[in-house]
């Protein structure tokens, strides 16, 4: 800083001035400016007042916040920096020239903290000479007897380059981080921002001190300017935590929203597996009980018959002992509810229906599949099915007159396809063309609807009749 040396006003009022711009902290205060005659100073005074209003609001603001959220105690120091700079601004007056170092130092304290805290960088030593200076500084200006105009304009310079040095290690810590994480848009995006708050400002503070070396006159017509880059600096951080807050709210009710989801989809999970449990012990308690009426039917109901059909001096009771007999042994396989293999199913079925039309008189010729067959049919298909085809050579039997039927077999396209075919007189035409009035044929296409398929019927007076079964395996 440049001093004269010439005797009287001159040197008193240069000194005036450097003493109070240095206890001020970069804030000449509008009645300096005055002082000195000049308009933009006047003008720039009453934009840092405006500030100070704002800035003491902001303090208001992030003080409830960090005191609200653990995540923001630093906010705390930045709170501490805005008080600081709000109070050396409203103290002006001559009489509160001894509360000025130590504002000017708290103000540094606050700063450099806060730039540090907030990237979860701290040092003890660091912490101890801030606190250090906090006393020496207020200590060695009372010593001079108010004659500090050389040593005010010292710490000023100490103090400024304290908090570039602080502004510029916060960035580049910030640079650090960016470079060893992953590629993140928000921490670019975020490191960014400060780069452009934190530059400008460091700029400012080093070009006032320039021009306080190098030119009074200048240095007195840019310093009011380039000390509203400290306090717009303080209100833009302010505004970041208040954001950051905002955000992590945002982020905690997107969380819930996600948890709630989860937990409703694990809820649903559960009364899944809830009602698959139930229906397992349903199906549990249905099978133990179908075994248990079985076998009732097998031992008692199965017995009598059995002894009806030895022991009955009536052909006609016998035979009808003997179809019942046949029946019960059906309903009983049915209830055990063991799969039965395709290829023994063919089997019963064959030497049923060729012994029936034979003993009918009835050419019965059986077509199996050609290729190897490794289904299995659930017990009520196979009881179902073997209901059909039974049905349908009483049919053959009893209506059609024929005197040759073809059964054949095939699986296609994950369906089992039994066909019967005869070669007798055909559904007569006064059904008025419903094949599913008589002869049983509504049951037959009600057993296949039960096992999710479907029996076709196809007659004709004089070509017989072709019913065609369709279930899937």
């Amino acid at each position: 800083m440049i001093l004269t040396t010439a005797r009287g006003r001159p040197k008193a009022r240069r000194s005036y001035l450097l003493l109070s711009t240095a206890a001020a902290l970069w804030l000449p205060t509008a009645a300096q400016a005055q002082a000195v005659g000049l308009a933009g100073p006047y003008w720039a005074a009453t934009l840092h007042g405006w500030v100070a209003a704002m800035l003491a609001l902001m303090a208001t603001v992030v003080g409830l916040v960090s005191s609200l959220n653990a995540r923001e105690r630093a906010a705390n120091f930045l709170v501490g920096m805005m008080l600081s700079w709000v109070v050396l601004r409203a103290t002006s007056a001559p009489g509160a020239a001894a509360l000025r170092p130590l504002l000017m130092t708290l103000l540094v304290l606050c700063g450099v903290q806060y730039l540090l805290r907030q990237m979860n960088w701290k040092r003890d030593w660091i912490d101890h000479a801030l606190l250090i200076q906090c006393l020496v500084v207020p200590a060695s200006l009372l010593l001079t007897g108010g004659q500090v105009g050389l040593l005010g304009s010292l710490w000023h310079g100490v103090l400024s380059l304290e908090l570039v040095a602080a502004m510029a290690w916060a960035l580049w810590l910030r640079r650090e981080r960016l470079q060893a994480g992953p590629d993140d848009g928000a921490a670019r995006a975020e490191f960014k921002l400060m780069a452009v708050l934190l530059v400008p400002t460091m700029a400012a503070l080093l070009a006032e001190l320039l021009l306080a070396g190098v030119n009074e006159s200048l240095w007195w017509t840019a310093s009011p300017w380039l000390g509203l880059m400290l306090p717009l600096l303080m209100l833009a951080l302010g505004l970041q935590v208040v954001n950051g807050v905002a955000q992590a709210r945002l982020d905690a009710e997107r969380r819930a929203i996600a948890i709630e989801q989860r937990m409703a989809e694990r809820i649903a999970e559960v009364e899944r597996a809830h009602g698959q449990l139930a229906e397992q012990k349903l199906e549990q308690v249905t099978e133990r009980e179908r075994k248990r009426i079985a076998a009732d039917l097998h031992d008692d109901l199965g017995a009598k018959l059995l002894t009806i059909v030895h022991t009955s001096e009536s052909d006609r009771i016998s035979t009808l002992a003997r179809e019942a007999l046949e029946e019960m042994r059906l309903s009983v396989r049915g209830l055990t509810g063991k799969p039965v293999h395709l290829i023994d199913a063919l089997g019963d079925w064959r030497a049923e229906v060729v012994s029936r039309l034979g003993q009918a008189n009835i050419l019965a010729e059986w077509k199996s599949p050609g290729e190897d067959i490794e289904h299995t049919f659930q017990a009520r298909s196979y009881v179902q099915t073997t209901r059909i085809l039974r049905e349908s050579v009483s049919n053959i039997i009893k209506h059609s007159g024929a005197t040759h039927a073809t059964i054949s077999s095939a699986v296609q396209d994950g369906d089992f396809i039994l066909t019967i075919q005869d070669n007798g007189q055909g559904i007569p035409t006064e059904l008025d063309g419903r094949l599913d009035r008589g002869h049983g044929m509504a049951s037959m296409k009600s057993r296949a609807k039960q096992m999710h398929g479907q029996c076709l019927v196809e007659s004709g007076p004089g070509w017989g009749t072709v019913i065609r079964l369709t279930i899937p395996l």
